[in-house]
């Protein structure tokens, strides 16, 4: 896992899943079939200031919300690609859509669907409380769980590394 350090360096994109990395993976069903899922203001605060600080940033999920796509719209998310049960190609697109090597992307997964894209990019990360097989898979496991600021913890990380944080952190 030390060796996540160094390609840090690199990351120039982030792409996540939503259930259980941006959300503890709770959902609650709506009567008009949409699910509501709690997400972490902080890890908000993160995307947005990537956002901001010239980062790509994708969302990549199996889940088809509307909800979910106005959440990350107002964050600054325009690369949201929803109903995907394969993510190698959402992640490909992301990648060639902004002539991204794979290496300059970190992605963040919480279950089986994100090993591939997890293989793919250049820093894969979990959460605290992925699955058994993607922490295995994770070259970076957060301390923080699912919708905890596992998400606010990669991209905080990258963006001091780059000296693009809030500078009184340091």
């Amino acid at each position: 896992m030390s060796n996540y350090k160094n390609k840090l360096h690199q990351i120039k994109a982030f792409a996540f899943d939503i259930d259980g990395v941006l959300t503890d993976g709770s959902v609650l069903a709506l009567s008009d079939g949409d699910l509501l899922r709690l997400h972490n203001a902080r890890d908000g605060y993160a995307i947005r200031t990537a956002i901001e600080q010239g980062y790509r940033v994708a969302i990549i999920t199996g889940a088809t919300s509307p909800s979910v796509e106005k959440r990350y719209n107002l964050l600054g998310v325009t690369d949201i690609y929803m109903g995907a049960r394969d993510k190698t190609p959402p992640f490909n697109h992301f990648c060639e859509k902004y002539n991204l090597d794979p290496s300059q992307v970190t992605y963040g997964g919480d279950d089986i669907p994100d090993i591939p894209p997890m293989l793919a990019c250049g820093l894969s990360f979990c959460p605290s409380d992925a699955a058994t097989e993607v922490r295995k898979t994770a070259l970076y496991i957060s301390p923080f769980p699912g919708g905890k600021g596992c998400v606010r913890d990669i991209i905080e990380q990258v963006l001091k590394l780059h000296g693009k944080w809030y500078k009184g952190s340091e």
